[in-house]
């Protein structure tokens, strides 16, 4: 997603998206691991940015950083 679109969204559902797409990244992971091929590698380097654009914007807003 692009940053201005995350910016439009309130913090609770910014929290929710970031667990979602850390859900994801989980399944990524997995398949790896296991071995075998993911779809689109190029995904999870997408994913991992995606989280630390939503955690940078709910540090500009002053929420807090967990999740």
């Amino acid at each position: 997603m692009k940053a201005k679109e995350l910016k439009l969204i309130n913090e609770l559902d910014l929290n929710n998206k970031v667990i979602d797409i850390k859900r994801e990244l989980m399944k990524n992971y997995s398949q790896i691991a296991i071995g075998t091929t993911i779809k689109n590698p190029s995904k999870v380097r997408e994913l991992k940015r995606t989280i630390a654009k939503i955690l940078t914007i709910k540090t500009e807003k002053g929420g807090s950083k967990k999740v």
